[in-house]
């Protein structure tokens, strides 16, 4: 199995894109710019769908699920939030097609125009927002802590399989409070759920911070962010959580009776994450040989590849290798014994590498002699020959040893790639040679952020939430300015 990867210094755009579908992670599909996510691809999302899920659940939300079509008017009742998708909005104006009168094939039939278009779900605030409304009646009815697994559209032109589709998978939380404090509290709290999912299970380490004005959720009077980097010194937005205030509450007219018995618009925060992640986790770990996945995430964290020569050596090795599988899957680790005689064992050894199986497995005539097994990793590619009865306590230490790696390679990559700049001269010529997080001071103003956008294609990334205030003068305006922000080319 030729992998014929372009390497990520010749092109690591096109590097992405073969390796995504090379991996057997996902293809374009017959609609444009949307993707067809394949067994494997989606058995990735499956595991951080689950380990999220549990999370939410955790912290007291539960799941529901709500309409993929959104009435026209709905939009309209709050205005920023329409201004930030209308140019996204795939919209429904008929329901029934007909058969041509000239035979000519299948038409849409003018006599079943929709009385209101349609909008096909890009974000469910509105209609989430019209529900609660019948739901939200007293404090006693408070917090109310939803979400929902759905798919939603935003139309792009210039796709990208995992990072940009017109089409993608997500979760949606929207959560209603009793207080301006609680729904900021949990705002903040979903965004470091997001931070400890990324950290602890993708092993990439993020940044956490707000957004700037400009940047913001649409109807968000704040935006929660966790920022990731990528190998290429790309930023890429991980996960946003938002404290939306009451403009949804007020635009539909959802309120409580308080404690005093007094009527009181709800407080409200939305937060999501998407298939995106997919992306980030093919970005930030992998390598020329192909994908490089963290076990707590691998649908096969460990793969068994027989040698043999003849009958009788198939069979003895197929016995010890089900000892081990059976072993392993007793203790929570998932195993894939390949004993397919279609093809030999170095076309497998290329097809696990490729497809970041943390550990591999090999066991042949000799090994049975000496009751041995040889194990290579992953993230090193190293090799190592192991006891038979050390196997479930070598693999273990393995895996964690994987986790832990990957996730400190990463940290050492941004670390690195966070520079201090103070001239907009050096901040051109960074962006250029180097990339990363450019930590700079800003003057505050959505003039000077469009302007640095507009001439470098750099945005400010995230004002991160552990800044300290600092006086400085902006790299671009030269004003006053009290903190610095973190700038960079981003997905």
């Amino acid at each position: 199995m030729g992998k014929n990867l372009t390497s990520r210094e010749e092109d690591y755009s096109k590097w992405y894109n073969e390796l995504v579908t090379k991996a057997d992670l996902a293809e374009n599909s017959g609609v444009r710019g949307c993707m067809v996510i394949k067994p494997y691809g989606y058995a990735i999302w499956e595991k951080m769908q689950a380990q999220l899920d549990k999370m939410f659940k955790e912290t007291g939300h539960k799941n529901a699920y709500f309409p993929l079509f959104i009435p026209k008017s709905y939009f309209s009742k709050e205005a920023s939030h329409v201004d930030g998708f209308a140019k996204e909005c795939a919209v429904v104006t008929h329901y029934r097609l007909k058969n041509a009168e000239d035979g000519s094939g299948i038409v849409v039939d003018e006599t079943a125009k929709l009385e209101e278009e349609l909008i096909v779900r890009p974000t469910s605030e509105t209609i989430i927002w019209d529900t609660y409304r019948k739901w939200i009646q007293s404090y006693r009815d408070l917090p109310l802590l939803i979400n929902q697994w759905a798919n939603v559209v935003r139309w792009e032109m210039r796709t990208r399989l995992f990072l940009r589709t017109s089409e993608f998978l997500w979760q949606e939380g929207h959560t209603a409070h009793e207080t301006k404090a609680e729904a900021i509290e949990e705002a903040e709290k979903m965004m470091n759920v997001y931070a400890n999912f990324a950290e602890s299970f993708m092993a990439i380490p993020v940044i956490k911070g707000t957004k700037t004005a400009s940047e913001r959720f649409a109807g968000a009077l704040e935006t929660y962010c966790i920022e990731a980097l990528m190998q290429d010194g790309k930023a890429l937005q991980a996960g946003t959580s938002h404290f939306l205030g009451q403009n949804f509450a007020k635009a539909f007219d959802v309120k409580f009776a308080n404690k005093e018995g007094k009527q009181d618009y709800v407080w409200a925060t939305s937060w999501g994450v998407s298939t995106r992640l997919m992306g980030a986790l093919i970005m930030t770990h992998s390598d020329d040989n192909g994908l490089v996945l963290p076990p707590k995430l691998a649908p096969e964290q460990v793969v068994i590849v027989p040698i043999y020569r003849n009958e009788e050596q198939k069979n003895a090795i197929a016995e010890v290798a089900n000892q081990i599988k059976t072993l392993l899957n007793k203790n929570n680790i998932s195993v894939n014994f390949d004993n397919r005689d279609t093809y030999k064992p170095g076309w497998k050894f290329n097809e696990y590498e490729l497809k970041g199986v943390p550990i591999r497995l090999v066991i042949g005539p000799n090994d049975l002699e000496k009751k041995t097994v040889e194990l290579s990793r992953r993230d090193t590619l190293a090799k190592q020959t192991i006891p038979l009865d050390h196997v479930l306590d070598v693999i273990q230490k393995t895996l964690d040893s994987i986790q832990k790696n990957l996730y400190e390679r990463a940290l050492n990559y941004r670390n690195n790639h966070i520079t201090l700049v103070d001239t907009y001269a050096d901040f051109k010529n960074l962006l250029e040679t180097k990339g990363g997080f450019l930590s700079a001071h800003w003057d505050g103003t959505p003039e000077t952020e469009e302007r640095i956008k507009e001439e470098t294609k750099a945005t400010i990334r995230c004002v991160p939430i552990d800044n300290t205030l600092e006086s400085g003068i902006c790299i671009y305006s030269g004003k006053p300015s009290t903190q610095r922000v973190l700038f960079a080319k981003a997905y």
